[in-house]
């Protein structure tokens, strides 16, 4: 009996720890293939610095989420292919293509750890 409650214990912690994992970039990353602004602003900082072609501009939470949903209106995803993904130093850092119906974007993010979370801080779209 010992054994089975040391065995759902260990299960448990390791289970918190994938969860943990998958958290920050992860989320984002699922938030781009599906093309939901309102995923991703849930992970953003206080002000996200957004790039889109030629266009790079800093924005509030609830600026950055507007420009992203006309983003995705304007450009609907197709899909989102992880190229790179890595983390130094607290940050992590994600390069894709995002698929469009209006063309294919090298895409960039790159999150910061804030306190016990990680945030995302930039995101670029470059054709």
């Amino acid at each position: 009996m010992k054994r089975f409650f040391i065995l759902v214990f260990a299960s448990l912690l390791l289970s918190s720890f994938s969860a943990f994992s998958q958290s920050g970039i992860d989320e984002v990353v699922s938030a781009l293939k599906s093309g939901n602004a309102g995923m991703m602003a849930q992970n953003f900082d206080n002000s996200i610095e957004i790039v889109v072609s030629s266009k790079n501009s800093t924005y509030s939470k609830t600026q950055a989420e507007a420009v992203l949903k006309d983003f995705f209106n304007n450009n609907p995803v197709k899909s989102f292919q992880v190229m790179h993904k890595g983390d130094k130093g607290g940050a992590q850092f994600c390069i894709g293509t995002l698929n469009t119906k209006t063309g294919n974007y090298r895409t960039t993010i790159f999150m910061k750890q804030k306190g016990d979370k990680q945030v995302l801080q930039e995101i670029r779209f470059e054709n």
